[in-house]
């Protein structure tokens, strides 16, 4: 966790950002969360640690959580973007459920290998990608 701070702290003062108490209770707060949340989610959590830490300020921190590598977004079409742990963290996939939400992350190698074979195959030179898989899940399917 000290690395991520000193990545951050870094960062910010090469972008000529100030370091602040805010910004470090919206990181800790990040960095204690597992699985994908949204923004309103972390203010949520935010916000009763420290009522006077708005939402737009939780909303840019998190910005700058992803432009320096330590979060990422996505979106599993919901209408909400979510954001997860990037900073040492495995690269992973997604299912998810089209009727109930529930997001399953998968870590498959030869998923992996695809993509990179069919980008090449194009002439495409990977930068980041990420793949999303909606469909139904067992507990929705026992359902009906």
């Amino acid at each position: 966790m000290k690395d991520v701070k000193k990545i951050f702290d870094r960062f910010l003062q090469d972008k000529g950002l100030r370091h602040t108490e805010q910004r470090d209770i919206i990181l800790d707060t990040f960095l204690m969360m597992e699985g994908h949340f949204s923004a309103e989610e972390i203010y949520r959590i935010v916000s009763d640690k420290n009522p006077e830490i708005g939402y737009a300020t939780v909303y840019r921190t998190i910005k700058l959580l992803c432009d320096v590598g330590i979060a990422r977004g996505v979106y599993f079409n919901d209408g909400k973007m979510r954001y997860e742990h990037k900073y040492k963290h495995k690269h992973h996939d997604h299912l998810i459920c089209i009727q109930c939400g529930k997001v399953i992350e998968i870590f498959d190698p030869k998923i992996e290998e695809s993509q990179e074979r069919l980008a090449k195959g194009k002439g495409v030179i990977p930068v980041r990608h990420q793949l999303n898989i909606f469909g139904v899940c067992e507990e929705c399917r026992k359902k009906k």
